[in-house]
């Protein structure tokens, strides 16, 4: 058992977490230590006793390789003096495998993975027996122990694609979902938006209230009692093929993080996002899905209170059509 202590400057006391780690049948591990800085490769073939760069190639690949804790697949992750290299031989790491699903990071607190449009973050009926974001890490990580847990810390859109961060207890869960906003230190978003924008950069801030069925988000002004939410904008690229259309890729940064947000908000100012079906103008889109893409997540770290920065690159549907 191991027991997870750590500071939390946002609440000024100690957190306790406590999760249970169940060995691998046949499994050993073998701890490195780092002396000087080079090339992750470099230092598995200088400690690993003769074997062969296509050996400690596919090791990595296998993802039996962690520095510091973090699984790591690069061959040319530079290491720092200090480092700790853990190699687990005997039975590899699984790697997740879904068309719609990648992990991008995971330690022993929480895992940040990237999803394709098309997948539903979670279940949204009990009893659905459909493939979610969820459950798929649910299952990625009880292979490796049947004791575990994956925990929803925030969603996106069944259509949008981008990254995600997921916990692995539920102490972790509350506390990231309550201080979520002093934790996250970044959060962009790309879209292609319809028209072409008169103001090229700018903060859209109103109140937004949910209907009766939680489904369809309203937005407001002036503050009628729903809750604020703040997106700041700015146009990278517009169209400039009439065969296209008119359209804008559009960088937007959350200052809030509210459902629907930057749907809601590129409708108000009149440039929905192509491709919603929901809050669009109905026109024929430009990319056979919701054109939004959650591009750069970077948050503290709660338990080891790094800042870490996660970033994917523009889909190539949306940039074909700025070509």
């Amino acid at each position: 058992m191991y027991i997870h202590k750590y500071f939390v400057p946002l609440q000024r006391n100690y957190i306790q977490i406590t999760t249970m780690k169940k060995p691998m049948p046949k499994q050993r591990q073998t701890v490195l230590h780092v002396s000087a800085a080079q090339a992750l490769l470099d230092f598995l073939l200088s400690k690993m006793g003769g074997m062969t760069k296509n050996a400690v190639s596919q090791m990595l690949g296998h993802r039996q390789v962690s520095v510091n804790g973090v699984i790591q697949t690069r061959h040319d992750y530079l290491l720092s003096s200090g480092d700790e290299v853990v190699v687990t031989t005997g039975v590899a790491a699984r790697e997740l495998t879904h068309p719609k699903l990648s992990v991008v990071y995971e330690d022993d607190s929480l895992v940040v993975v990237e999803k394709k449009p098309g997948l539903l973050t979670v279940a949204t009926c009990q009893g659905s027996r459909e493939v979610t974001c969820f459950s798929l890490l649910k299952n990625y990580v009880r292979q490796k122990n049947p004791r575990a847990g994956i925990y929803v810390v925030h969603r996106l859109d069944r259509e949008t694609s981008g990254l995600l961060v997921f916990a692995k207890t539920p102490e972790l869960q509350h506390y990231m979902r309550e201080y979520w906003r002093e934790l996250v230190t970044k959060r962009t978003y790309v879209a292609v938006a319809e028209g072409i924008f008169d103001k090229k950069e700018g903060q859209i801030k109103t109140w937004l209230t949910e209907d009766e069925n939680t489904t369809v988000v309203y937005s407001s002004p002036v503050d009628d009692g729903g809750k604020v939410a703040i997106t700041n904008y700015r146009v990278i690229k517009e169209t400039n093929n009439s065969a296209v259309g008119q359209y804008s890729l559009v960088e937007l940064n959350l200052e809030t993080g509210r459902k629907n947000q930057i749907r809601v908000h590129l409708r108000g100012i009149g440039h929905p996002v192509a491709g919603d079906r929901k809050y669009g103008s109905g026109a024929e889109p430009p990319v056979d899905r919701l054109a939004l893409h959650a591009m750069v997540l970077e948050f503290i770290h709660p338990v080891t209170e790094q800042t870490l920065h996660f970033e994917t690159p523009v889909p190539r549907e949306f940039m074909r059509l700025f070509s």
